[in-house]
């Protein structure tokens, strides 16, 4: 007999705040708002606690009272608990005391932070009686499912813009899925993945499976706090794409104030996207509600190019709340920022890595990160699944003879 656990109670409307059966639902039939997991934070907070979290597996599932699944976890035993690395190097480049990076460009199994968001999503569709899982992605996101969808034995589909980086097409290829190219922007891709979810009912892990696979972000978030001895960093800055990222962060920290696992403290979060794709950013700067779309990205940094970002208002808020900022490095700065932290700490980012660097840069300059903060830097993905970027950019191998005589005078060499 399968034990269910009460910790997570109910979906409930981001707006009006009405309450849905916990099943595969995203909108609300009243006012359209998005719907979220609601959680007992009464009956988590008289078991969960910090030497309880720290007694388990070092993965993601250490919080599992927090990540909304009603049973123990099928999929990602393996997923999180990436290391938090203190970054001094960095820190002395930036002309700041203290730096950290969450890097997950080690995360299992397709390394990025999407295994998390994965994990929890095709755990509860399992929970739910679903044999095939789906996405529409811009990369990153088809990996996971593809390879935690052929872990768990499910059948799998993901749709994607036809242009992306090879690396990420054949990361997904690999496992054995279905994947389905799109000529089209990512706004294409996910509007045709709405319209096939409603027609065979499949779960769509960013569609009508949202809600759960929104929370397993929360993870990350959740780990920083504990890797930096239970307390809050005074900034973190966080790449943004659809902005569901940023948004669950902040809930994480809000979750273990309210659960009395951390002290309340300021902490400033800011966002960072491409300066070809930056609809949250845009918003943000002009002190605007409403996100203006972006029909056409043209940035290299394709894992960020969501023109039209379904969470963009509720991250202009978490930046707003905070007393975050955001900002846009174009491509030039991106690539830059890819190379800085490579140079200095041994950590090969994406794209999107680089834009949370080039950003972290300007906010320093701006004087809206100073010099005596902690900071916190959430890289999201590994640098070899978008090599073109960086290609014919970093130098290029000095190729010799195997004799000791080419290599002295290689040395000797002024250029």
């Amino acid at each position: 007999m399968k034990v269910k656990h009460g910790f997570f109670t109910s979906l409930k409307c981001r707006e009006c705040g009405r309450h849905y059966p916990k099943e595969a639902l995203h909108v609300c039939e009243f006012c359209f708002g998005p719907l979220e997991v609601d959680y007992d934070y009464d009956l988590i907070k008289t078991v969960l606690t910090r030497d309880k979290i720290q007694s388990r597996p070092t993965n993601m599932w250490r919080y599992r009272e927090l990540l909304p699944i009603e049973g123990e976890p099928t999929i990602g035993f393996q997923v999180g608990f990436t290391p938090l690395v203190k970054a001094d190097r960095l820190a002395k480049r930036l002309g700041l005391r203290e730096v950290w990076v969450k890097n997950d460009t080690v995360n299992y199994p397709t390394l990025s932070f999407k295994d998390r968001v994965v994990s929890v999503a095709l755990s509860r569709a399992r929970e739910l009686g679903f044999e095939i899982v789906a996405c529409a992605s811009t990369g990153n996101l088809a990996n996971s499912v593809a390879a935690n969808a052929a872990s768990g034995g499910l059948k799998s589909y993901v749709f994607i813009p036809a242009d992306l980086e090879t690396g990420k097409v054949l990361g997904s290829l690999v496992y054995g899925t279905n994947v389905i190219g799109i000529r089209g922007t990512y706004d294409a891709v996910n509007r045709l993945c709405s319209e096939i979810a409603g027609k065979y009912g499949w779960a769509f892990v960013n569609v009508n499976i949202r809600p759960y696979y929104a929370e397993g972000s929360k993870s990350l978030g959740y780990e920083i706090v504990e890797q930096l001895g239970w307390r809050l960093p005074d900034h973190v800055v966080v790449p943004m794409a659809g902005g569901s990222l940023i948004t669950k962060i902040h809930k994480s920290f809000k979750e273990f104030v309210k659960l009395g696992l951390v002290d309340e403290r300021e902490c400033r979060i800011h966002g960072a996207q491409a300066e070809g794709c930056a609809p949250i950013v845009n918003a943000m700067k002009i002190g605007a509600d409403i996100i203006k779309p972006v029909s056409k990205p043209q940035t290299i940094v394709k894992s960020l190019a969501i023109g039209n970002p379904a969470d963009g208002f509720y991250s202009i808020q978490t930046m707003r709340q905070t007393g975050g900022w955001a900002e846009n490095p174009d491509d030039t700065e991106v690539v830059a920022g890819i190379r800085l932290l490579a140079e200095t700490e041994g950590i090969f980012a994406e794209t999107a890595g680089g834009v949370t660097v080039a950003a972290t840069k300007r906010l320093v300059e701006d004087g809206r990160i100073k010099s005596n903060e902690s900071l916190v830097l959430c890289i999201t993905g590994h640098g070899l699944k978008t090599q073109e970027a960086v290609a014919n950019k970093c130098g290029e191998a000095r190729v010799i003879g195997p004799h000791l005589r080419e290599f002295l005078a290689l040395l000797d060499r002024k250029d």
